[in-house]
């Protein structure tokens, strides 16, 4: 086999990877639930090579407390998580975290600011700079640009770096 391939067996060792990951941060999670008296459904999944956890509710106010202001608290959660994950494996997790949506719902907004950067740019012919982002964020809008047929760059230091949508 040449290198940059992979087999059906990595495959699967991934996929089977990916699953225990999802399945050691969904019993960290549940505790964390338990803990906090919340109530909280967990959904996993595997997406773009990586676990995918989320926790859903009926009631979406006790999740908001889980979320905080602009996702901080769930950003927290989220490097809580990996790192049991990472204690259990031994293996960094790039594993991503959505609770009540919030992620989802931000993932569409940040998609759709960023085609719009990408029409700015297209229509002006000069670049965009938005404003500070953190790494998820600014990972959505670049893909958006690539989408839009552009390229983008980050800029700056954390946690003051932003994207800048370039001319073609």
């Amino acid at each position: 086999m040449t290198e940059g391939t992979t087999s059906a067996a990595e495959g699967v060792d991934t996929l089977t990877r990916l699953e225990q990951e999802g399945e050691i941060a969904a019993d960290y999670l549940e505790g964390l639930l338990d803990i906090a008296d919340l109530d909280g459904d967990i959904d996993m999944d595997v997406e773009a090579d990586r676990a995918s956890v989320s926790i859903v509710s009926d009631s979406s106010r006790d999740l908001q407390k889980l979320v905080g202001r602009d996702g901080e608290v769930l950003e927290a959660l989220q490097e809580l998580t990996r790192l049991a994950v990472h204690r259990e494996t031994g293996d960094r997790s790039r594993l991503m975290l959505d609770i009540g949506g919030f992620r989802a719902k931000k993932r569409s907004e940040l998609a759709e600011l960023g085609a719009k950067a990408a029409a700015d740019v297209k229509a002006s012919g000069e670049p965009v700079k938005l404003d500070p982002m953190t790494p998820f964020e600014r990972k959505v809008v670049h893909d958006a640009v690539a989408a839009a047929g552009l390229r983008s760059e980050s800029e700056g230091e954390e946690p003051q770096r932003f994207v800048v949508v370039l001319p073609a």
